[in-house]
């Protein structure tokens, strides 16, 4: 699996009174942190790249195909929210069979797919349990695996540690940080915590007001000399 580009190219898009316009690029095989002020746009933005959101212009293109006309399910994306969306009646093994098989008829390919995506995050064992037996960073898990085993080049991370402890968040980040290793995804995240960024990040897009008004290296963004309106963000200016 390989990561694909994705550009935002004059997207706009409104919802009620807010206006959108999205004009950046995300390499590919790329971390992009995602940040700005709350209802700067950062979940529209995903929304958009994910197709549960459709641009009212401008062209939205993953690798070099545009998107307008493809739905959801058929783009190479696969979404993770800040509540893990498990379903409570169905067991590890279940849940993640769903990102295979919506109807949960799995080939011995599947089987197999899912042990393997199970023993390398830490989860072999415990694919009989249920949701509530597990802890909440068990549980997060099992969403990036079910996730993951959808293979699409492309992972989408709405804030989903932010309910976390600051412990337990950063091994969940380090373990993004492996799989992105191991897979070579483009990886599009948005974290309202700058220590996430910084600790995770390759790349950062910051929103405001709607806009994209800087994109750059993690490594510029917290430099002394980075963007102004993301060191306005995190206090460092008035």
């Amino acid at each position: 699996m390989k990561g694909l580009t994705i550009r935002f190219d004059q997207v706009t898009f409104s919802y009620g009174e807010a206006q959108f316009l999205f004009d950046a690029t995300v390499s590919a095989g790329s971390i992009t942190a995602v940040m700005g002020p709350s209802g700067s746009g950062k979940s529209t933005l995903l929304n958009l790249v994910a197709g549960f959101e459709t641009p009212t212009s401008g062209r939205l293109l993953i690798g070099e195909q545009d998107m307008r006309d493809v739905e959801p399910a058929e783009r190479p994306v696969s979404m993770i929210f800040q509540e893990n969306n498990l379903f409570a009646h169905l067991t590890v093994e279940q849940n993640i069979g769903l990102g295979r098989s919506p109807s949960l008829k799995l080939t011995p390919e599947d089987k197999h797919a899912i042990t393997e995506a199970l023993e390398a995050t830490g989860l072999a064992g415990k694919q009989k349990r249920l949701p509530r037996e597990l802890s909440g960073g068990e549980r997060q898990r099992v969403a990036i695996v079910r996730a993951l085993v959808r293979q699409r080049p492309v992972l989408l991370l709405d804030e989903p540690f932010a309910s976390l402890g600051p412990a337990l968040r950063a091994d969940m980040l380090d373990e993004i940080r492996a799989l992105h290793a191991r897979l070579n995804l483009t990886i599009l995240f948005v974290t309202h915590h700058p220590e996430d960024a910084s600790r995770l990040a390759q790349e950062v897009i910051f929103l405001e007001d709607g806009k994209t008004v800087a994109q750059g290296s993690a490594a510029s963004f917290f430099s002394e000399s980075g963007p102004l309106a993301f060191r306005r963000y995190l206090g460092q200016v008035a």
